[in-house]
């Protein structure tokens, strides 16, 4: 149990530098879902071009972050790993960027951005390309406290620029004749977008020492061995941006352009009442994978790879249903207007398929220490493709439902099969029964709350009661060590 230690504190400061700037980010959906900042067609409008975000992330990363973490741990001389994937990074960013700047009216017409938003997200996304290793360098060197200021104050600057931009500058624009110069009627989206540049641009200020004391030396041959490790990572992030995102963009092809806006916007909104299970799976994943790699080679890794999962899905179940059981009490401080209501239906989906993505995080232990990363873009690809055909056979007929329901269909799926592998490559010794009732037991009751006895408190609370007096009988002994610890 000490072993975990050193775990539980990364886990609890990176947990902190992306829990609480998302937490904080809160703020900014009671903002755009504000009737008057923004209509629920131009809030959709703006998800819509969010979702492009994340596919060209993580095209313009092409898996060389964890490429960076395996061989920065494995290989003798770490510091031509960092300095290699540095390099690769810059001149890939630079020259995709500079062909697709050069080429801006056809990729604007062909994924129908306006061209004065795309030129916009451009710089967005250099900035951020160009903070990928040194972020990664910070985790590795084990650095979390400068990896969460860096990143809270980023969300700080965004926040504060879009709180800003789009509640005061107008107001203030008519007693300030600098500030007069600043502000543009309907310029909203505009202002999102610029508010995300002013945060990047301060975060690779920062960042630039980094960049000053690295020794620049380009080993090709190893380069050659991280694009073929990052290979199927970059195509495991294709689809999960598919699988992630991707809803949003078939909502806008496959319903009519009247209300294919509106959907995305009420789909987006809703969506993020799912956040605090998106929060806490990518917070233990930011701690887990370091460890994963830096103890692979100890003795008997398998028995700490088991409790951890054992600890995601105590926790993670407890999430769950209670979300599920207040939801109806965060969405009005979240979403602002009654007007995206009609898609809370998606709440507990969205729920648990996040909890089926942390735990296939979890369980990807198997192919990434034993370099087998390919099963990781299968697996990932096959998940797309759910997503895709069930969308696509879904959407024209029940709109954004169909999108959930593929999101949970596509995680659940990629879960299960990882499991199944990972036990015939690289057996992990896991309390089967212990989680399958942490999982089940949660899934049961909030689908059971949720669509059956919706508001009706004495059921909710009385569920979510029973299920930590489960849990707390079945893990009373590492709770105690815990605490001690």
């Amino acid at each position: 149990m000490n072993g975990f230690k050193s775990l539980f504190k990364q886990t609890f400061i990176y947990g902190l530098a992306t829990v609480l700037p998302r937490m904080l980010s809160f703020l900014l959906v009671p903002l755009y879902t504000n009737p008057e900042v923004m209509s629920v067609e131009e809030y959709g409008r703006v998800s819509f071009i969010f979702a492009y975000f994340v596919l060209f992330n993580v095209v313009l990363a092409y898996g060389m972050e964890t490429a960076f973490f395996r061989f920065f741990n494995k290989e003798k001389h770490p510091e031509k790993v960092t300095s290699t994937a540095s390099i690769s990074l810059m001149v890939s960013s630079v020259l995709v960027l500079g062909i697709a700047f050069l080429f801006r009216d056809f990729i604007a017409n062909a994924i129908e951005i306006d061209l004065k938003y795309l030129n916009l997200v451009f710089i967005i996304l250099l900035l951020d390309a160009l903070v990928i290793i040194p972020f990664a360098w910070l985790r590795a060197t084990k650095k979390p406290s400068k990896y969460a200021l860096i990143k809270i104050l980023n969300v700080v600057i965004n926040l504060g620029l879009n709180v800003f931009l789009l509640l005061y500058l107008k107001g203030l624009s008519n007693d300030f004749d600098i500030l007069k110069s600043i502000y543009k009627p309907d310029f909203e989206i505009s202002y999102i977008f610029i508010s995300n540049i002013v945060a990047s641009g301060v975060t690779l200020l920062l960042l630039i020492p980094f960049y000053t004391k690295i020794k620049y030396s380009f080993d090709l041959i190893l380069w050659k061995q991280m694009l073929k490790y990052a290979t199927p990572v970059l195509i495991a992030g294709v689809a999960y941006s598919i699988n992630e995102t991707f809803d949003r963009i078939l909502l806008k092809e496959l319903l009519p352009s009247d209300i294919s806006e509106v959907q995305i916007g009420m789909y987006s909104a809703c969506y993020k009442i799912a956040l605090f299970m998106t929060l806490f799976a990518t917070a233990f994943r930011l701690g887990i994978e370091p460890y994963f790699f830096s103890h692979s080679k100890t003795a008997n890794p398998q028995k700490n790879y088991a409790k951890i999962l054992e600890f995601f899905v105590a926790f993670g179940s407890v999430i769950l249903l209670a979300v599920v059981v207040f939801s109806d009490f965060i969405k009005p401080i979240i979403i602002k207007s009654e007007a995206y209501y009609e898609a809370m239906w998606i709440v507990p989906l969205i729920l648990i398929a996040n909890f089926c993505l942390g735990i296939y995080h979890n369980l990807s232990v198997w192919y990434k220490v034993t370099d087998r990363t390919k099963f990781g873009g299968y697996i990932s690809v096959l998940g797309a493709i759910v997503t895709l055909v069930i969308n696509y056979l879904l959407i024209p007929h029940i709109g954004f439902k169909a999108s959930a329901i593929a999101t949970v269909s596509a995680y659940g799926i990629m879960m299960l099969i990882s499991f199944y592998y990972g036990q015939k490559y690289y057996p992990i010794p896991y309390n089967f029964k212990k989680i399958a009732i942490y999982f089940v037991l949660s899934v049961v009751f909030s689908t059971v709350y949720f669509y059956g006895f919706r508001e009706n408190y004495f059921v909710g609370f009385g569920a979510l009661i029973v299920f930590l007096i489960v849990v707390f009988q079945l893990e009373k002994k590492n709770i105690s060590v815990l605490i001690k610890n």
